[in-house]
């Protein structure tokens, strides 16, 4: 891997695992058109995505504090508002564990990404009519697993996590800037398990340093421009434009398959 595409990567990486385009598709898109495959490849991905996971404790340091600091003083809200997210991590766990071997397959799959681009681009449109609606409080317990779920179904390659739970949460009236706040962090604990689930596959990897660390600072950058850029077209209710994008993204991807076939 050069430095050029593992810049690349990294930039499609920060953007797409924000907006609601799906990370992994782009990730299967990219790695497929440079040719980077195998576990070298495994390594340039787990390194990124924590790196994303650093620009979302970096845009909500202050409500992680808060978090933290509420459970170490016993403080009864911030106990419950971090049991639903450990309660929406659950459905994620348990499909990640009982369906693994069918997952990976799909990643090889342009065909089910496409599929799953289309679908996502389903999903995303939905916003356009529950966000004014959605003027809700923090997520109960009840819409906190339901949005678990939506997470859930991202495991696979152009579901979009950011855009199915965020969906999910203002159908079920969270206003978008809570749901926004409960998706970004729940983010962090599936992205560090996976990475955590990936150690013994990576341990013994060999790779470069420098290719991983250009992805990384790209990845974190426009990680942090993307979480920004996600919020503002909350505000501004134009979030369901990203539609349009899935669906030409989508369709695409589908013809260019065919055409290959």
């Amino acid at each position: 891997m050069t430095g050029f595409e593992a810049f690349i990567l990294g930039l499609v990486q920060g953007l797409t695992e924000f907006l609601p385009v799906s990370s992994s598709g782009h990730l299967v898109v990219f790695q497929t058109l440079f040719g980077i495959v195998g576990e070298g490849g495994l390594v340039f991905e787990v390194a990124v995505h924590v790196a994303t996971l650093v620009a979302i404790l970096i845009v909500y340091r202050e409500r992680v504090r808060e978090l933290v600091v509420g459970v170490a003083r016993g403080d009864p809200s911030s106990w419950a508002y971090t049991g639903k997210l450990a309660l929406a991590t659950l459905p994620a766990v348990v499909v990640a564990l009982v369906f693994s071997s069918w997952i990976e397959r799909s990643f090889a799959s342009p065909v089910a990404v496409g599929v799953c681009l289309l679908a996502t681009a389903g999903v995303v449109w939905t916003i356009r009519s529950t966000l004014p609606r959605a003027t809700g409080g923090v997520p109960g317990w009840s819409v906190a697993l339901a949005i678990g779920c939506a997470q859930a179904l991202a495991i696979l390659p152009g579901i979009s996590r950011s855009g199915t739970t965020l969906a999910v949460a203002l159908a079920l009236g969270v206003a978008p800037v809570l749901a926004a706040e409960f998706s970004f962090l729940l983010g962090t604990i599936a992205v560090a398990g996976a990475a955590v689930l990936h150690l013994p596959a990576i341990a013994d990897t060999q790779f470069e340093l420098l290719p991983v660390a250009i992805g990384c600072a790209a990845a974190l950058v426009s990680g942090v421009g993307a979480i920004v850029v996600f919020l503002r077209l909350l505000e501004h209710r134009n979030f369901h434009i990203f539609a349009y994008y899935l669906l030409v993204a989508g369709s695409g991807l589908l013809v260019y398959t065919t055409l290959r076939s």
